[in-house]
């Protein structure tokens, strides 16, 4: 799980660590740790709500210096969650599926729960 809207932010325990770098990094830790080196991983990009306002005003290069696309919601998101697949290194063994969240958005929760249920039933 991630905040798409701490694109921006610092670690409190760290103010020269941007949270989204921190996020990628735990996520490259998992996703490529050799006990989930076959399994399914289920990526929540969360409070897309939040993110949707902040990326009208803040750039997304203030995270990744090198994104020169258009800074919208659309593509701004692409960027990010492209960020975190390109992290796996077994795409041929592991899927990841991912999902922009709002966990105050009901109508999203139970989209995601029941993408997420198909997932696991598979």
């Amino acid at each position: 799980c991630g905040a798409l809207s701490a694109y921006d932010m610092v670690l409190v325990e760290d103010d020269e660590v941007n949270r989204m770098h921190e996020s990628l990094h735990l996520f490259n830790s998992i996703c490529n740790h050799k006990f989930f080196a076959a399994t399914s991983i289920i990526l929540f990009l969360n409070k897309k709500d939040l993110f949707e306002e902040k990326i009208k005003k803040v750039h997304l290069s203030i995270c990744f210096p090198e994104y020169d696309g258009p800074n919208t919601f659309e593509d701004a998101g692409n960027y990010i969650k492209t960020q975190f697949l390109d992290l796996n290194m077994r795409k041929d063994v592991k899927e990841i599926y991912s999902h922009m969240t709002c966990a105050t958005d009901t109508q999203n929760v139970k989209f995601v729960f029941d993408a997420v249920t198909d997932v696991i039933i598979k």
